[in-house]
């Protein structure tokens, strides 16, 4: 069966970056770049984007590419005989299970969001009262478990359709309304009265409040933030490494993913912290900012109503461009390791999805009581994912990667710099060797502590 391919550059790219671009770059990006001295921590941030994630994308994108197999599979087409790099492929699989168990429930939430706001729910609500509003859904099962099977059903109906047809046509589409979205949003936000100190406290560097918080805890924060925000580790981008065409670099077209990646995580701080600051209410990290403090700020704002489902709809698409990526993820790899259709292939992972998607919607209401060392079912999903998952798989992709047990050095450099484009130099041999590792484990460390 002939493998299927992207059917353009702008395809990829937008496709990638979409699976990048979360709910993390708006609910957390903004508050710790505040938290941590604005500008300065953007620095920060910055460089370990270039020396760290963008180095290990690379790596994911190369397997991909030079299997052209799913991450099940990459490994297999890739080590040497009787190597056991290919048991890494099964954990990676289950990452991205365990990674949709609870981001479903997620972007089921900005669906209801901007629904309710369509409908005027929030209408002459204060922030007391919108807090209720997102208690109350919490609370109800069926509200949260009907948002959750609208978005596994939409997911795995588009992959369904295929690659080009189907993933392709529908990521481009949401990108490109998701990139005009934020840049409307940001402008409307900056140009509201008050709105400059706001942009202040973002984005002017503050070393007096980053020495306060301490230099080493901002450049930790600048690390995680930096390689978390590129979902790497689960071979979310190798899938579509294996997709690519051999006409350009890698390392050109992951500086591009993470181009946009960062625009739209510096752009969300252009809403929320403007926003924010012009009404007077104090920007929080997390589901709180999102559910509870922004739904206040847009209903101080005129025409809040639209400003508000627009946010939730930029939202929606920034959640459901990841989703799409992972199904089509698990899809491929049921496709190649257990020969199914695609139609089959969807139809079983819808179902299977929505099941184990169900332990994070109840958790809040039905099996409220029930919590996994101390976390309730979304923390403990979340923290497997992001503090052991990711780091780990990181950091096997990349051993894989240089080392002589591995693919190796020569063999990903030949294929990274395959095509047009800036290449990989070979000095930089050292570094990805001996450095990038340590800085990967610390990563690790940082995670569980």
């Amino acid at each position: 069966m002939k493998r299927e391919s992207f059917k353009s550059r702008l395809g990829f790219i937008l496709i990638s970056a979409g699976c990048a671009i979360g709910i993390g770059n708006v609910w957390r990006f903004p508050y710790i770049t505040g938290y941590y001295g604005g500008g300065a921590f953007v620095m920060f941030y910055l460089l370990f984007l270039i020396i760290m994630a963008v180095p290990v994308l690379t790596m994911e994108l190369a397997i991909g590419r030079a299997s052209r197999k799913s991450t099940m599979l990459a490994y297999n087409e890739l080590e040497k005989p009787g190597q056991k790099w290919h048991i890494h492929g099964y954990f990676a699989l289950a990452g991205n299970y365990v990674l949709m168990m609870y981001y479903t429930t997620v972007a089921g939430w900005m669906l209801s969001y901007m629904v309710k706001f369509l409908s005027g729910t929030f209408e002459g609500l204060d922030t007391a009262a919108s807090g209720q509003v997102f208690d109350k859904m919490l609370a109800d099962p069926w509200e949260m478990g009907f948002w959750m099977l609208v978005t596994v059903v939409f997911g795995f109906v588009i992959c369904g359709r295929g690659l080009q047809n189907g993933l392709e046509k529908v990521s481009k589409f949401m990108m490109i309304a998701l990139l005009l979205l934020i840049v409307v949003l940001a402008v409307r936000s900056m140009t509201l009265d008050g709105a400059s100190e706001g942009l202040a406290f973002y984005l002017k560097p503050d070393f007096a409040r980053m020495k306060e918080v301490g230099v080493l805890n901002t450049m930790a924060a600048a690390m995680n933030q930096s390689f978390f925000t590129m979902s790497l580790g689960i071979g979310a981008m190798l899938i579509f490494g294996s997709y690519m065409g051999r006409d350009h670099a890698l390392l050109g077209e992951a500086g591009r993913i993470a181009v946009l990646d960062t625009f739209v995580a510096v752009c969300s701080g252009l809403i929320i912290f403007p926003a924010c600051f012009a009404f007077d209410v104090t920007p929080d990290q997390g589901p709180s900012l999102i559910f509870v403090t922004l739904p206040s700020v847009f209903n101080s704002m005129a025409g809040g109503r639209i400003w508000g489902a627009l946010f939730f709809l930029f939202m929606a698409f920034a959640s459901i461009t990841t989703v799409l990526a992972v199904f089509e993820n698990i899809v491929a790899c049921c496709m190649e390791k257990w020969n199914m259709s695609r139609k089959k292939a969807c139809i079983l992972n819808c179902i299977l999805v929505a099941l184990l998607s169900l332990p994070c919607v109840l958790g809040y209401n039905v099996w409220s009581g029930v919590t996994i060392a101390g976390k309730n079912f979304l923390d403990m999903e979340d923290f497997v994912v992001s503090n052991l998952l990711l780091p780990i798989g990181a950091l096997v992709y990349l051993l894989f990667c240089v080392s002589r047990v591995g693919w190796g050095f020569g063999n990903y450099r030949k294929e990274a710099n395959t095509g047009k484009g800036v290449g990989i130099p070979n000095w930089i041999r050292g570094y990805v060797t001996f450095v990038l590792p340590i800085l990967l484990v610390l990563i690790l460390v940082l995670g569980l502590i």
